[in-house]
């Protein structure tokens, strides 16, 4: 299990810019790093999510799309 979430955003997103606002508290209590990736540079990635943006993967490899709560967040990683 690594040490960070991922983020799956794209340019001009402001459900993306909503998503990271909310994960500020649980990455300060899970200690996590966020790693933000833009499906925009990736033509794979776009086709995955481009239509589903935000999504997080999470440590352990398990994706949540959008919409989330910090809650539910907090209590996946648990």
């Amino acid at each position: 299990m690594n040490d960070e979430l991922v983020i799956y955003t794209g340019d001009q997103c402001h459900l993306c810019e909503q998503a990271k606002a909310l994960l500020v508290p649980v990455l300060e209590q899970s200690g996590l790093d966020l790693k933000e990736v833009d499906i925009d540079s990736d033509e794979v990635l776009k086709e995955r999510y481009g239509l589903r943006i935000p999504v997080l993967l999470l440590p352990n490899g398990q994706e949540k799309g959008w919409p989330f709560t910090a809650a539910q967040i907090m209590r996946l990683l648990s």
